[in-house]
């Protein structure tokens, strides 16, 4: 008890950290504001020009960061529990790529396609391009760098047919370059209601599954011993992963490193069970995002960089440290 009490005390304190960083968000754009202007449009949304910048541009903008990150943080967890797989995450199996491979061939080849389904196109590229990798790491082994190795494959794979269908495609405006550098420059509260039915079903199929996920870290042996019917249930957490990635690539663009870097920040808060996990997993992932993407609009201001250069730049020294090193466990797993 006393753990889960630590668990839910380290959940509620980085929400507030993040919080702040997102009222942070508010003060700083074109427009500064000061913490009373920013509170009073918040309370007037109607009220003048601060009212419709904050509504309209700079608090969706930062709810869309933190459920992006919030979801691609617990994308890369499931990854990693389900495949025992420390270095798993959407863009190192190769599912960030094929969703937004898929996303970009549908705009230039089927331009009348709605972007309503996007998500979906998305989710079926993610599927195919982690089946791929799957099938590549078992001719390996299925070793934790083998499996990096295979999806990094795949996703400069995946990525080479993304720039030949650009270039076949023409031309393309600058908010699909941003879109594809990954960022969310221009979010508004239509995205928001677009990516919330697939992160939240997905969120609520890991969150009910949380027991089984705890299983499942300790072994496919010990899961099947225990009673885990693993020809269901790994495909089931598999597709609540993509679901994530598919929820969060036609809003934002392929955003790297969060799904790797989050889980292994909560697992040195050693939270106490698979739920506790998870929500830690929300709270850091939407959080590192979200600072990402203030930073991102703020240091080189008037102009924006992709916030996914930010989080490559946080993601990248731990991708090496993590490959470097043979003691890092999932659950009672380990790099071998």
């Amino acid at each position: 008890m006393k753990d889960i009490s630590r668990s839910a005390l380290l959940t509620v304190i980085i929400s507030a950290i993040t919080f702040a960083v997102a009222m942070l968000g508010l003060l700083i754009g074109a427009k500064p504001m000061t913490l009373a202007q920013a509170l009073t449009a918040v309370a007037s949304p109607n009220d003048g020009t601060d009212g419709i910048i904050v509504w309209t541009l700079r608090m969706p903008r930062s709810i869309a960061a933190f459920l992006a990150g919030g979801a691609l943080a617990v994308s890369g967890f499931l990854l990693q529990s389900i495949t025992r797989n420390p270095l798993a995450a959407p863009d190192l199996t190769g599912v960030s790529s094929g969703a937004v491979a898929a996303i970009v061939s549908t705009f230039v080849f089927f331009p009348a396609i709605s972007s309503f389904y996007y998500p979906a196109i998305g989710m079926a590229g993610g599927l195919a391009a982690a089946s791929m990798t799957i099938w590549v790491a078992r001719g390996a082994r299925a070793s934790p760098l083998h499996m990096a190795l295979g999806g990094i494959t795949v996703a400069l794979f995946l990525n080479a047919v993304t720039t030949y269908v650009l270039l076949r495609g023409g031309p393309q405006s600058p908010s699909v370059l941003f879109w594809l550098s990954g960022g969310l420059q221009g979010r508004s509260w239509p995205q928001i209601v677009y990516m919330l039915p697939w992160i939240v079903s997905s969120l609520a199929v890991a969150l009910a599954s949380h027991r089984v996920i705890g299983v499942l870290m300790l072994g496919d042996e010990a899961a099947a011993g225990l009673g885990v019917n693993l020809s269901v249930w790994k495909p089931v957490l598999l597709l609540a992963a993509i679901g994530l990635v598919a929820g969060v690539t036609p809003v934002a663009g392929p955003v790297a490193f969060v799904g790797l870097a989050a889980p292994h920040l909560v697992r040195l808060l050693r939270p106490q069970d698979s739920f506790s996990s998870i929500l830690l997993n929300i709270a850091i992932g939407g959080g590192l995002l979200l600072t990402a993407d203030v930073v991102a609009r703020s240091v080189a201001a008037p102009r924006e960089i992709p916030v996914s250069i930010l989080t490559a730049l946080i993601g990248g020294p731990i991708f090496i440290y993590l490959a470097q090193r043979r003691d890092i466990s999932i659950g009672k797993g380990a790099i071998e």
